[in-house]
């Protein structure tokens, strides 16, 4: 299967504050909707102790019932944080303040295996299991940091110990499952091969590389289409693209500020419109199927359905993502759906 797929971690917050989705004129279940318009994988953040109450095991159970009701494919990404976890933040949670990196390990390990068992419990096994998010700088800082002065030997063992704790806990529980290394270098091949280049060698156990690509923080899909080729033939494992966007317009309802509000952080030859949204997404799949050796197994669009449905969120700041969607700002889906029906499933 190639993967068509859509993180929709927000979709509950969403709802909860009254937001809806529509085809056309009719409101449609969300998650309905996109399936019947070619999406055919969701992925799903989880947060251990998040302190706006959603992503976390309670919602994320509801949810995962929703896409497994649909036979949808589900993708559970990890981020052994409260909070967002990324290039900038991979703090640790709260109730693992004070472990040292043996007491990381067993609380990675036991914390996986009873969020996986619950799933497992109710039918709703994920498919493919994200050990942590976006974790080119390392997790739970400062223990599991690998960049700046501590991109050291010791502290490379160190994560990898981590990862490897999280990975054994789904070999444990989801046996079934795949196990994802998720980094943000869609278009930087030299700190991709760094960066599995490191896991091949500390022997960490893992069955699919995932990667973040946003033009306007990593390059041109050409710098896409170069690192997934050689990051194949050099590590020969599949590949998901498991965050990318690109927006339908640069106008905004209010003066909420946004990550891409702006002509100059735009890809040239893709303007900031539904017809230009559509381009980027079709150009994109195509690179990401001709991977070299079949090994382009697909992608997620981040957020395709965060709509300002409110002003402020869980999360602590405002929707800075709303131009990013697969929706207008009432909800209503917008073509560049339609590209995914072009595409063979």
């Amino acid at each position: 299967m190639f993967i068509k797929g859509m993180d929709l971690s927000f979709v509950d917050e969403v709802e909860a504050a009254g937001g809806a989705y529509f085809d056309g004129d009719v409101r449609r279940d969300p998650i309905d909707l996109m399936a019947d318009l070619g999406m055919n994988a969701v992925r799903l953040r989880i947060w251990n102790d998040p302190p706006g109450g959603f992503c976390n095991l309670e919602r994320t159970l509801a949810m995962a019932r929703r896409i497994k009701e649909r036979g949808l494919h589900f993708l559970l990404d990890f981020h052994y944080s409260d909070r967002w976890a990324d290039p900038a933040n991979q703090w640790k949670p709260r109730s693992w303040e004070g472990l040292d990196a043996a007491g990381l390990r067993e609380a990675v390990r036991r914390y996986t295996a009873d969020v996986l068992s619950a799933f497992a419990m109710q039918g709703t096994a994920p498919d493919m299991v994200q050990i942590g998010n976006e974790v080119t700088p390392g997790m739970l800082w400062p223990d599991g940091r690998v960049d700046g002065e501590l991109d050291t030997d010791a502290q490379w063992r160190t994560f990898a110990g981590l990862l490897q704790a999280g990975a054994s806990a789904v070999r444990s529980v989801c046996p079934d499952a795949g196990v994802m290394i998720h980094i943000d270098r869609g278009g930087d091949w030299e700190a991709t091969r760094k960066f599995f280049g490191k896991m091949e060698e500390l022997g960490v156990d893992y069955d699919v590389i995932g990667q973040s690509f946003y033009t306007w923080w990593h390059g041109t899909l050409d710098d896409l289409r170069r690192n997934l080729a050689l990051t194949a033939e050099t590590f020969g494992k599949p590949i998901v693209v498991v965050e990318t966007a690109y927006p339908w317009t640069l106008e905004k309802p209010d003066d909420t500020g946004y990550i891409l509000e702006r002509e100059d952080q735009l890809a040239p030859g893709y303007p900031a419109s539904a017809p230009g949204q559509s381009a980027y997404l079709r150009d994109f799949m195509r690179i990401v199927r001709e991977t070299p050796n079949g090994l382009g197994a697909g992608f997620y669009w981040w957020e395709p359905a965060w709509i300002p449905a409110k002003a402020m969120w869980s999360v602590g700041h405002h929707n800075n993502w709303a131009n990013l969607t697969l929706f207008d700002y009432e909800g209503r889906r917008l073509a560049t759906w339609d590209v995914l029906r072009e595409e063979e499933t």
